[in-house]
């Protein structure tokens, strides 16, 4: 059924820094805000640039909508009476000019003896000791600490298909937010072709000067077999952020929801709503770490094992979820669940779907920057409702996951990644939230959390020598793992 779509909130993103030049006497500069305010937007700095005798020239930034909104806010601060619009900057546009990442050397070149051990003739030293053994490229080289995120451009946040050019500027925040909060060389890689073959072809081909792949944004079902060839054929981790990452913060968030009201994971009746690369994801690791009534719904219903026309991912869905064998719509399976959880696609639902659903029910709507259903709405029936979103409580981040597994897995210079891995990594995410602090609107720790990234990592690297001194006993204490 149609759902009434919510205009979307003012966001950072869409900020913007007016110059204006108003009397420096009168109500001019008062009427800024209020003006800002009536159009819809949020003030969040206004400063004096300069100021003169006679007038004062004034710097007035704000959040709107869109960049429609943002024309609108101007427009009506020009109407403004005795205020003249000088310039108008989009503070979002203004960071990325020239991208937002950059190399650096970790010693200066000073003179001779330095260009002599960082380059030649020292430098052959090196490149003779890593073809005595290829292991020392991961120590003596970037390789240590580098990962590639790798991206086609096929499934770019909410924008869809943009291609590469276009998804480099997500690749290079990426690439940021790996440096920030996880102490990571990350270098991003758009590939000008959406060819299976060719991705995974040009990934190995670069694999030796990498610790890690980061796939990003590539399109399902084409993601699964990309991935799943590339830890084929590669012996260093391959991570597919868009599945795993959701996975593993859905995972957190979700033990300490049951927690807060009281309910456990394996009797815990759960609907899904999703089922590309997120959902299926996300699907798995809930079964490794023990739900057992799941119902997975995508744009034609319930998965179930007599659907015509299944996927082969879609029939792997279908053979371990629903043991009930419902059909029917998502309105029709949901009454009566314990937990709903979307990866899929704006208003899905109403209050009335919410309403229906069991006591202490838990709603996790992640669809982007739209979600399944408004989080305010959700919250008048459901006891925890968390979000993809930055402006509600319980915002589902990614990025809570990922710098810390990366750098886990690069401590333990692990030559794969498992699901024990995005087990622990998900224990360390929750675990983040105290007994004390867990409360309906806390269940997951902010991406600034003082700790967060440190305990997944120390996790991730603990379950990941582990799992490596199972595969290969006779490596066990062979000193590779060292800091």
């Amino acid at each position: 059924m149609g759902r009434v779509k919510t205009p979307p909130a003012p966001s950072i993103s869409y900020s913007i820094t007016i110059r204006l030049e108003v009397p420096s006497g009168g109500s001019a500069v008062s009427d800024l805000t209020t003006t800002v305010e009536r159009a819809g937007g949020v003030v969040t700095a206004l400063d004096v640039a300069a100021s003169g005798a006679d007038a004062l020239r004034i710097d007035l930034t704000c959040a709107a909508s869109d960049t429609d909104h943002a024309d609108v806010i101007v427009t009506a601060l020009a109407a403004v009476e005795d205020v003249s619009v000088i310039k108008v900057s989009d503070r979002t546009f203004l960071m990325h000019l020239g991208g937002v990442i950059e190399t650096a050397t970790k010693h200066p070149l000073r003179n001779r003896d330095d260009l002599s051990m960082i380059y030649t003739p020292g430098v052959a030293r090196i490149c003779e000791a890593i073809v005595a053994d290829k292991e020392d490229a991961r120590r003596l080289t970037v390789k240590r600490n580098s990962v590639a995120v790798v991206s086609d451009g096929s499934a770019v946040l909410g924008l869809g298909n943009i291609g590469p050019y276009a998804a480099l500027p997500v690749m290079e925040g990426k690439a940021a937010l790996f440096k920030n909060f996880g102490d990571i060389d990350a270098w991003p890689l758009v590939l000008d072709t959406q060819d299976v073959d060719q991705i995974v072809e040009t990934v190995v081909a670069v694999a030796p000067g990498f610790a890690g792949i980061n796939l990003e944004d590539i399109s399902a079902p084409r993601c699964f077999e990309i991935e799943a060839r590339l830890r084929e054929r590669l012996d260093i981790p391959v991570f597919h952020d868009d599945q795993h990452g959701t996975a593993v913060v859905v995972l957190a968030a979700l033990r300490n929801a049951l927690a807060v009201v009281g309910k456990e994971l394996s009797k815990a009746r759960i609907v899904m709503a999703g089922a590309g690369a997120a959902g299926t994801a996300v699907l798995k690791v809930l079964l490794h770490a023990g739900a057992v009534d799941v119902v997975v719904c995508d744009v034609q219903g319930v998965v179930y094992s007599a659907r015509e026309g299944l996927d082969p991912s879609l029939q792997w869905t279908a053979d371990h979820t629903n043991i009930e064998g419902l059909t029917g719509t998502l309105q029709e399976v949901l009454p009566g669940a314990d937990v709903f959880i979307g990866v899929s696609a704006p208003n899905l639902l109403g209050a009335e779907d919410v309403e229906a659903m069991a006591d202490g029910a838990i709603v996790f709507a992640l669809a982007n920057p739209v979600p399944e259903i408004d989080p305010a709405i959700a919250r008048r029936h459901a006891a925890v409702v968390a979000t993809g979103r930055s402006d509600y409580p319980n915002q589902i981040n990614n990025v809570l996951a990922f710098p810390g597994i990366f750098r886990g897995l690069l401590d333990a210079q692990s030559h794969g990644i498992g699901t024990e891995v995005l087990l622990a990594a998900a224990e360390a995410i929750a675990g983040s939230v105290s007994r004390e602090e867990l409360n309906a609107n806390y269940i997951i720790p902010s991406v600034f959390h003082h700790d967060v990234h440190v305990r997944v990592a120390a996790a991730v690297r603990a379950a990941a020598e582990k799992a490596d001194a199972s595969e290969h006993p006779e490596d066990a204490d062979d000193g590779r793992h060292e800091g």
